[in-house]
């Protein structure tokens, strides 16, 4: 497993973050986490091992969440909800983009 640093400029390439390594590259806590499996937000690559890892994908869904319940003061019911919306709203215009985007509507991708 390689390391992430939760505040660098640098990029690194992660293939999965245990539970406690998500916690700090997230600045929370272990009950934090578990709302977010609990609802849907993130799921563990295998939620039977004693300490759960994390993909990639859910690594950034969690540090989505993070930054929307610090900047925006949402619950965890509302992070699941905007996260879901983000994505449609993204899927739908990649679809457009492949389409020709012909039509007159731009619908940026949303990077929060």
């Amino acid at each position: 497993m390689k390391k992430a640093s939760p505040r660098g400029t640098r990029v690194e390439v992660v293939e999965t973050l245990s539970l406690s390594e998500l916690t700090i590259f997230c600045d929370t806590n272990a009950d934090w986490v578990v709302k977010l499996v609990e609802h849907g937000v993130v799921t563990p690559v295998a939620e039977s091992t004693p300490e759960w890892e994390f993909a990639p994908k859910h690594i950034a869904r969690a540090r989505k969440a993070a930054r929307l319940m610090r900047d925006l003061g949402l619950n965890v019911a509302g992070v699941a909800l905007v996260l879901d919306l983000i994505e449609e709203r993204d899927r739908l215009a990649r679809r457009l983009a492949l389409m020709g985007g012909k039509g007159k509507l731009h619908v940026p991708l949303c990077h929060f």
